[in-house]
C-alpha cells in the first residue's frame, strides 16, 4: 500500500484540486439512509463545477474517476437541492465496487481533478497511511472533510496571521518544541477571537477543534518562514534532499502526534479536573491521561470507580488495540479521537474489550446511529470525570 500513498501525494502535489474525508457509516449505507454514494462536503463543488450549487434545483455530472491506479469508473457527481435536500454526493461506480462496504468506514478517501471530467480517487485504510499523508501535505486532522488547500495558500484571517508572524519573529530557535507550540497557537486563537475560560468550558468540543486548526495554520506558516530559502536553493546530492524531506515529515508527524494531548491538556486545567499525563501503571505502560492520578491508581484502597483513563489517538482504526491494557484496575478506558466513521463490526469489538469512544460533538454522525449513543463527546466526557471527583 506504500506505492497507492505515495501516489495520492504525488497526484495531489501535481493538480489544482483536491479533496478528502473519511469514510463514513452514512457512505456506505450503514445507518439505514437511503441516500447512495458518498456524501461530499459543500466545498466539493470545486472539484466538479465552475460555482456553488443552488437550493431549489437539482444538477449533475458524469465523470471517469481512475481507483488506486487500477480501475475506472464513469461515476455521477450530483447536487440535490429540491424539496428539503442540500447535498453533494458522488455515485455511480458500477457492480462489485469495493470501498462502500462497512470495512471501510473510517479509511481516508482522497479525490484528485486532474483534468476536465478526468479524477483520481485513493483509499487509505492504516493509521500510519493517513498519518504519513496528512504529514506529507501538512493537513490538519481536525480539518478533514473539505478541498486541501494548496501548500502556497495562505490561510486564517489577516489578524491571526498578524499574530503568527510575530510569533515567529520572535522565536530563538529554529523550531519550537510541541508543547510551545501548541501554547501559542492558543495564545493566538483566544487573542484575535476573544477567547475566555467561560468560552471554553461553555463549547470545549469546538474550541478544541479551533485551536487544533490553528496550530495547523501556525506551524504551516512556520514552515514557510524557515525552509523559504532553503527550497530555494538547489540540492547538491539526491541523499541531502532525501535527508531534508525526511526531517520536514518526522517533524510534521511529531508534531500532529502531541497536538491533540496538548490541547486536551489545557481543556482539562480549564475545567479543574484533577489527573496526571503519563504516568506509569503495570507494565510500565503509560496512559496519555489519569484521573485523579498515580497515587490513587496504586492505592489499593481508592474506590476503583473512582479511576478514569483516557487515550488521546488522532486516528485509531488499528491502535485502539494499543490501550487495552494500559490501566489494569479501570475496567473501561476511555479513547478520544479526531477519527470520523468507523464500522459496527471495529466498534463492536472495542465495546466488546471495554474500550469508549470520545469524539468532538461535529463527528459523532459520521458514526453508525446504533452506536451513538454510547460514543461520549468531549463535553460529556468531562461531565463525566466531574460527577466520578464530586
Amino acid at each position: 500500500m506504500e506505492n497507492i500513498l505515495n501516489k495520492a501525494i504525488e497526484s495531489i502535489q501535481h493538480s489544482e484540486t483536491a479533496f478528502t474525508k473519511f469514510i463514513t457509516a452514512n457512505d456506505v449505507g450503514a445507518t439505514g439512509a437511503h441516500q447512495s454514494g458518498f456524501h461530499l462536503h459543500k466545498s466539493a463543488w470545486r472539484l466538479f463545477f465552475e460555482a456553488p450549487c443552488e437550493k431549489g434545483y437539482n444538477k449533475d455530472k458524469f465523470v471517469t474517476i481512475k481507483w488506486q491506479d487500477d480501475f475506472e469508473t464513469t461515476s455521477r457527481f450530483i447536487y440535490y437541492g429540491t424539496s428539503t435536500r442540500d447535498e453533494y454526493r458522488l455515485t455511480r461506480f458500477g457492480r462489485g465496487f469495493p470501498y462502500l462496504q462497512d470495512e471501510h468506514i473510517g479509511d481516508l478517501l482522497v479525490i484528485v481533478k486532474k483534468k476536465e471530467a478526468y479524477y483520481e480517487a485513493f483509499v487509505l485504510n492504516s493509521d500510519e497511511e493517513i498519518e504519513v499523508f496528512l504529514a506529507a501535505l501538512n493537513i490538519s486532522a481536525a480539518n478533514i472533510n473539505g478541498i486541501i488547500p494548496k501548500q502556497s495558500e495562505q490561510t486564517g484571517e489577516e489578524k491571526l496571521l498578524n499574530y503568527f508572524l510575530a510569533f515567529i519573529s520572535g522565536l530563538k530557535v529554529n523550531f519550537p518544541s510541541t508543547t510551545d507550540l501548541a501554547s501559542a497557537a492558543r495564545y493566538c486563537y483566544n487573542s484575535v477571537y476573544g477567547t475566555t475560560n467561560n468560552h471554553i468550558k461553555s463549547d470545549p468540543d469546538k474550541i478544541l477543534l479551533n485551536w487544533l486548526n490553528t496550530e495547523y495554520q501556525l506551524f504551516k506558516e512556520l514552515e514557510n518562514n524557515r525552509y523559504s530559502k532553503r527550497i530555494q536553493t538547489p540540492f547538491a546530492t539526491v541523499e541531502e534532499l532525501v535527508e531534508t524531506a525526511n526531517s520536514i515529515l518526522n517533524r510534521r508527524k511529531s508534531r500532529a502526534g502531541k497536538s491533540l494531548e496538548h490541547h486536551l491538556n489545557e481543556v482539562f486545567i480549564t475545567f479543574e479536573l484533577v489527573f496526571e499525563t503519563q504516568t506509569v501503571t503495570e507494565d510500565n505502560k503509560k496512559p496519555d491521561f489519569l484521573f485523579p492520578g498515580a497515587s490513587a491508581y496504586v492505592a489499593s484502597e481508592y474506590n476503583e470507580e473512582k479511576l478514569v483513563m483516557l487515550a488521546s489517538k488522532t486516528t485509531c482504526k488499528d491502535r485502539w488495540r494499543q490501550v487495552i491494557n494500559e490501566a489494569d484496575r479501570i475496567k473501561t478506558k476511555h479513547l478520544f479521537t479526531l477519527q470520523q466513521g468507523i464500522s459496527r463490526n471495529q466498534l463492536e469489538e472495542m465495546y466488546k474489550y471495554g474500550i469508549r469512544l470520545v469524539v468532538p460533538r461535529s463527528h459523532v454522525n459520521s458514526f453508525p446511529a446504533d452506536f451513538r449513543e454510547r460514543i461520549l463527546t468531549l463535553n460529556s466526557f468531562i461531565n463525566y470525570v466531574q460527577q466520578k471527583q464530586q
